[in-house]
C-alpha cells in the first residue's frame, strides 16, 4: 500500500498524531478512516475541503473512509471557534443543511461500494438517546476537571457557555465509539481545533473497551495565509463550494491571486498532483516568478476538483480574454459572472465622453477626452479614439453590454 502518513507529511498537512507510531502500524493495512462535518451552513467551503481531499487521500491510498454529517450535534452547536453562543438551527434548516452537506461530499467521495467508502448521519443515533442513557452510559465516563481543561472549553469560560455547548464533546466522542464498533473505523480525522474533541473519543474507547483497542486521531493544520489571516476568506466571505454561492471563476481569481509565497504549499494542501509534478510546477515558478506559473496551476487544478475540468477552462477562458480585452467572445452569462457586480444602467444615445462620465471611468468631459484620444479606451474589445463617437444599444454586446476598458486592468460595464 502507498505510505500515506510520508506524502501527508511532505504536503505539510498533519498537525499532531495521539501516537504516530500506532498510525503508522494501523495504515499499514486497509483500516477505516473517518472524519464529521457540521450543517452549520447549506454548503461547505474552501477551508473544510483540506478536509474532504484528505478523506480523499485516504481513499485513493486504499483505505475506506466514513464521511459523517452532524445532523444530531448540529443541532446542538459546536463551541470550537466561537466566541460566544451560537444561535440553534430551526429544524428544517438543519435537514435542508444536512442534505446539502450529504449531496456535496457525494461529489468528492466513492459511495458506490461500502467496502470503499459509506456516509452516516450522527441523528441516527444520538436523537434516538434519552437523557437518563446519556448521562448513565456515556456522561458517567467524562470527569468535569478533564472536560475543563480542553482548549475547546476553557477559551470560553470566561465569555461563558452553556451546558449544552459544554456537552458537545461527549456527543462526539459517542460518534467515535459508535463508529468503532458499528463500522470498524479506527482513526479520527480533524482540523486541529478539534483535538480536544478527538483525544475525548479515544478516552472513551479507552475506558469503555481497554487500552488495548487498536484506535488513534489525527488533526490537520488549519490552512492560513502567508500574512496570518484565514485561508478562503475573500472580501465577499466565505468561498463556498456551491457555484451558486460562489462562481468557479470567482474562486479562479481567488487563487490565481495567491501570493507567491503561498501558492507552492497550497499546491501541496489542495491538489492531488504528485511530489514530482509540484516540485516541477515550483522550478517553472521560481525561475520565472512574473509568468505566475504556480499560481495558474493552483487555481485551475482546485477550480476543475471542486467544479469540473470544464468551468476550470471556462474560467482561464475568461481571464484570458479579459487580460487581452478580447471581449466579444465571452457568452452573456460570462459577462454578468465577471463584470456584473461593476454593472450601471444606460438609457438612449450617449457621447462616448458622456459614458466615461457615467461609468465613473472620467471624473470630467476634460479628462474623458484626454483618456480617448490618449488612446487609453477600449469599447467592446475595440480601441476608440473618435471625440465625436456615440454609442446606443446598437453598439452593445447581445444589445445589452457596453464593456469599457481604461488602459489595461480598469474595466467597466454599461447595460441598456
Amino acid at each position: 500500500m502507498e505510505n500515506i502518513l510520508d506524502d501527508l507529511q511532505y504536503r505539510g498537512l498533519i498537525q499532531q498524531y495521539s501516537d504516530e507510531e500506532k498510525v503508522r502500524e494501523i495504515l499499514s493495512s486497509p483500516t477505516t478512516v473517518y472524519c464529521g462535518f457540521d450543517p452549520s451552513a447549506s454548503s461547505m467551503h474552501l477551508g473544510n475541503f483540506v478536509m474532504i481531499s484528505l478523506l480523499m487521500r485516504f481513499q485513493k491510498a486504499g483505505h475506506r473512509v466514513v464521511a459523517l454529517v452532524g445532523g444530531g450535534t448540529g443541532m446542538i452547536g459546536d463551541p470550537s471557534g466561537k466566541s460566544k453562543e451560537r444561535n440553534l438551527q430551526d429544524a428544517a434548516t438543519l435537514a435542508h443543511n444536512t442534505q446539502c452537506l450529504k449531496d456535496q461530499l457525494s461529489r468528492f467521495l466513492d459511495f458506490s461500494d461500502p467496502n470503499k467508502g459509506i456516509m452516516v448521519d450522527n441523528a441516527d443515533w444520538l436523537t434516538k438517546m434519552n437523557v437518563i442513557e446519556f448521562l448513565r452510559d456515556y456522561g458517567k465516563y467524562f470527569p468535569i476537571n478533564y472536560m475543563l481543561s480542553k482548549e475547546i472549553v476553557a477559551s470560553r469560560l470566561e465569555s461563558g457557555i452553556s451546558f449544552t455547548e459544554f456537552s458537545y464533546q461527549i456527543l462526539q466522542s459517542l460518534d467515535f465509539y459508535k463508529l468503532h464498533h458499528e463500522h470498524g473505523v479506527a482513526i479520527q480525522l480533524g482540523g486541529n481545533d478539534q483535538w480536544g474533541n478527538l483525544t475525548s473519543g479515544l478516552e472513551l474507547i479507552r475506558k469503555l473497551d481497554g487500552d488495548s483497542e487498536k484506535v488513534a486521531v489525527m488533526t490537520c493544520h488549519l490552512i492560513t495565509r502567508s500574512d496570518g489571516k484565514k485561508f478562503g476568506k475573500s472580501e465577499k466571505g466565505a468561498l463556498f463550494l456551491d457555484k451558486n454561492l460562489t462562481s468557479p471563476y470567482f474562486m479562479y481569481q481567488y487563487l490565481v491571486n495567491t501570493t507567491d509565497e503561498d501558492c507552492i504549499k497550497y499546491l501541496k494542501v489542495f491538489t492531488f498532483l504528485s511530489k514530482d509534478e509540484i516540485e516541477d510546477v515550483a522550478r517553472g515558478h521560481f525561475a520565472s516568478p512574473g509568468a505566475r506559473i504556480g499560481q495558474k496551476k493552483l487555481a485551475y487544478e482546485v477550480v476543475a476538483e471542486i467544479f469540473g475540468k470544464e468551468e476550470a477552462e471556462a474560467a482561464v477562458s475568461m481571464t484570458n480574454a479579459l487580460f487581452s480585452g478580447n471581449v466579444k467572445g465571452l457568452s452573456e452569462a460570462q459577462i454578468e459572472e465577471t463584470l456584473g457586480s461593476l454593472k450601471v444602467h444606460l438609457e438612449g444615445e450617449l457621447l462616448l465622453e458622456d459614458l466615461l462620465i457615467k461609468l465613473g471611468i472620467a471624473t470630467s468631459k476634460r479628462d474623458a477626452r484626454t483618456l480617448i484620444t490618449g488612446n487609453s479606451i477600449s469599447l467592446n474589445g475595440d480601441k476608440v479614439t473618435d471625440l465625436t463617437k456615440k454609442v446606443s444599444k446598437e453598439d452593445a454586446l447581445y444589445g445589452r453590454y457596453l464593456i469599457v476598458r481604461k488602459g489595461k486592468k480598469q474595466y467597466s460595464l454599461g447595460e441598456f
